[in-house]
């Protein structure tokens, strides 16, 4: 009854958007003629989007992202500043059980920040912040050499309607994608999503602690950028290039809206689960509805869109139980030649036939 039903929708609606392949849509005269064979359709299945807001990371859930980004179960992630920082600080120390009623001003007294019902203390940030400090110098050292060589380029350009060569800037993407390569830990999730090539979008990374050095950075030694509008690019590209896509989101606010806004650039998601507590009667797009992201596009009016109001940290885990982690090896075989974009792999079979 009630959200269990719900939960049980939300289990079928998964279990499709990760069994679906271009077989599933039968190919009709006016299609691109090189979709239309079989050993073809049959690699091409959805991109999954998952996004999730940093509570998620604060809490154990983090373990069961981690799992599906370890395995390859998902290809793009959305997720906020916190989502990137609190996976990595407990790299370094934990997070610590706490409840919901403890006293905020003895708290602040003892160096003691709480999140819900848990608890991080300060030294945790002093420790991250000493780890990202130096890593942010290099970034800028890496990004000032590739500019002064990008100059040198432009300088020998004779032709003013010659274009301009392309020019390297740091993205939250890419900076993120760093910070998972250099933390080189198999606990943290960002660990696994550089090392199997998940893009991890962050647009707000500057509203937390990786923005708190960025601010103090910038008083050392102006100048170092992040360019927000490549990413949007790419995200946008990602669902565009895509012949379905599904998108499982725990939270609201921006990374809701952020995986939507993307998925509405191909005229909507073919798959798509919400789980959170957030309520319409505010217009927040929290709380916005499927029925209401139909309307924009966002989803496809062709789906049967999801929303499980609950509480993410307790229905999650079992969604995950009767999906993904069913079946751990059978999907790695399964997709283990697929793409998500038949462009990636008709280039490679025209090769063939010549």
């Amino acid at each position: 009854g009630f959200q269990a039903t719900n939960l049980a929708l939300a289990v079928e609606q998964i279990q499709k958007m990760r069994d679906w392949r271009l077989t599933s849509v039968p190919w009709k005269e006016g299609d691109d003629p090189s979709l239309k064979p079989m050993d073809i359709r049959e690699r091409v299945r959805a991109r999954i989007f998952f996004a999730y807001t940093s509570n998620q990371i604060s809490s154990g859930q983090r373990e069961i992202i981690r799992f599906l980004v370890e395995h390859k179960m998902v290809d793009v992630i959305v997720t906020t500043a916190g989502g990137i920082e609190e996976d990595l600080m407990k790299c370094f120390q934990p997070t610590f059980m706490g409840d919901f009623k403890l006293n905020g001003r003895e708290l602040r007294k003892k160096g003691i920040n709480r999140i819900g019902n848990l608890l991080v203390p300060n030294k945790n940030y002093c420790q991250f912040e000493d780890w990202v400090s130096p890593l942010i110098e290099t970034m800028h050292d890496e990004q000032d050499k590739e500019w002064v060589e990008w100059a040198k380029t432009v300088a020998k350009q004779t032709d003013s309607k010659e274009d301009l060569p392309p020019k390297f800037q740091w993205t939250p993407s890419k900076v993120i994608e760093r910070l998972g390569r250099e933390i080189d830990n198999e606990e943290s999730v960002l660990y696994w999503a550089a090392k199997n090539d998940i893009p991890v979008f962050c647009p707000a990374l500057t509203d937390g602690s990786v923005g708190d050095m960025l601010y103090f950075h910038s008083y050392k030694r102006p100048g170092f950028c992040l360019d927000i509008g490549e990413d949007i690019r790419l995200i946008n590209d990602l669902a565009v290039k895509s012949h379905a896509t599904g998108q499982i989101i725990l939270g609201g606010g921006l990374v809701k809206h952020h995986t939507c806004n993307a998925n509405l650039m191909r005229n909507g998601a073919d798959y798509s689960v919400y789980v959170n507590t957030g309520q319409e009667f505010d217009g927040s797009d929290s709380g916005a509805s499927p029925e209401e992201a139909l309307s924009w596009g966002k989803i496809r009016i062709t789906a049967d869109p999801v929303k499980v109001c609950a509480e993410a940290t307790i229905v999650f885990p079992l969604i995950v139980s009767q999906t993904f982690a069913k079946d751990v090896d059978a999907w790695k075989e399964n997709t283990k030649d697929c793409v998500c974009w038949a462009e990636d792999i008709i280039p490679e079979s025209n090769e063939d036939q010549e």
